[in-house]
């Protein structure tokens, strides 16, 4: 208050004196220490970041398991992989009777057999193809007769070979190779941060690195690394799609294992289990090293089973040496990436556990429980290179990249492209993943 007309007097920080003499009266405190406490306190603030849930970043499967990077100049990328070399015929079978020596069965799909051609049929009995007229074929058993009168509808046999007699023609028609052509377009991910010229001069609490106390460099720091996450698992998680105008989507990793890959339902924590994948393997042609990355659970189950095995006969290992040819022969190499290898039936298998299926705010507790990679390069079809099994493309000509674009819009930070008293840092990404030979893969899901 002021006192003939005088204005108030104010200190520095805007605050009436009166009321600071008020505030400092003697009376007010108990001793001398407690008053000069009051007046030159200030918080005993720790300003380091405490990393609560450690590095959070998930980015680095991806060129971990070997990916290699490319540039793409088309909205789509093409790649050819080679069909089978030999196909299955398949047959509708009727019952047949004891004692029976030849059939009649229907072609079923499209016709691979010939005449003159051998087919297994019902697992064990080689039957000659006789005659096929009107889309039947003639089936005469090679043995006494058939040894099955019951058999499954649309049977596939394979077709092991021909019989000719002395002095015949060659065969009568022939077969093309054939090619498997894919297609996978481009993906576009996104994301922006935006900072106002008042809280870019801001300084907080926390030193953040090297003396910065500025937070809009945490935040944008934070969603530069969001956007590398998700752009990440797009790449393993996106999906082709017909259901959102003017977006097509885009093939991930785990579509294309679904949909021409192997997929293991529920966790693995069996011997049997190992070994009918170890079968499955042998049928797929599949290199002799994978990768496993998989969630924690699947870790410790494999854990179990492969101390279980080695407790025990040691059937882990017996009969074949663990190999690591993906880490230039070196087991010690392996180690210090975090991988432990064990192997069954000539497939050595590394094992990783694998970030982002144990993060309770991405995929842990989804269907998904882990992958198994080949460490190994695949032929391509048409030209016979060796190429890594995934392959990450962005588009790219002429020196642009849509990599990893980043540009800022606004006044200030040295953006001079906008008036708002503002800037917006911008992200941007175009890409996708092939992955060839997605036969070799597997997925592991929930069951």
């Amino acid at each position: 208050m002021a006192f003939n007309g005088a204005p108030a007097q104010q200190d520095s920080l805007g605050n009436p004196l009166s009321a600071l003499k008020s505030n400092l009266s003697m009376d007010k405190y108990i001793s001398l220490g407690d008053y000069i406490a009051s007046a030159n306190s200030r918080p005993d603030n720790r300003d380091a970041l405490v990393k609560t849930y450690g590095a959070q970043g998930i980015t680095g499967f991806l060129q971990m398991v070997g990916a290699i990077k490319a540039n793409g100049v088309a909205d789509e990328v093409t790649w050819w992989e080679e069909a089978r070399l030999h196909a299955k015929q398949t047959f509708d079978i009727p019952t047949i009777s004891a004692g029976t020596t030849s059939i009649s069965a229907a072609l079923v799909g499209d016709v691979v057999v010939r005449v003159n051609d051998v087919v297994l049929v019902s697992g064990s009995d080689r039957a000659f193809v006789s005659a096929i007229a009107g889309g039947v074929a003639t089936l005469v058993v090679l043995g006494e007769e058939f040894s099955v009168t019951s058999n499954p509808e649309n049977q596939s046999c394979p077709v092991v070979g021909n019989l000719f007699k002395q002095g015949s023609e060659q065969n009568v028609g022939h077969f093309e190779s054939n090619v498997v052509k894919y297609t996978n377009p481009y993906m576009i991910v996104k994301d922006v941060y935006k900072v106002s010229g008042s809280a870019a001069t801001n300084i907080g609490w926390i030193d953040l690195g090297n003396g910065d106390y500025r937070w809009y460099m945490k935040s944008e720091g934070d969603t530069r690394q969001r956007f590398m996450d998700k752009r990440e698992m797009m790449l393993l998680l996106g999906q082709k799609t017909s259901n959102i105008a003017d977006i097509s989507g885009s093939e991930g990793y785990f579509e294309a294992i679904e949909k021409r890959g192997m997929v293991q339902g529920g966790e693995i924590t069996t011997l049997e289990q190992v070994d009918a994948i170890v079968k499955e393997f042998d049928k797929q042609g599949a290199g002799a090293e994978y990768a496993l990355y998989v969630n924690r659970s699947q870790d410790l189950a494999l854990d179990d089973l492969v101390a279980q095995g080695l407790g025990t006969s040691g059937n882990f290992t017996t009969g074949v040496a663990a190999q690591f040819g993906a880490f230039n022969n070196s087991a010690e190499t392996a180690v210090n990436l975090g991988f432990r290898s064990f192997s069954r039936g000539g497939y050595t298998f590394h094992k990783h556990d694998w970030k982002l299926l144990n993060d309770p705010t991405l995929l842990s507790g989804s269907d998904f429980v882990g992958v198994a990679i080949p460490m190994a390069m695949v032929a391509d079809a048409r030209t016979g290179d060796k190429a890594p099994a995934l392959e990450i493309n962005y588009k790219a000509t002429n020196g642009y990249s849509r990599e990893m674009e980043h540009w800022m819009t606004g006044s200030i930070l040295g953006a001079t492209n906008a008036t708002e008293d503002s800037v917006q840092f911008n992200y941007r990404s175009e890409m996708n993943l092939v992955t060839r030979a997605a036969n070799r893969h597997m997925l592991i899901k929930t069951a």
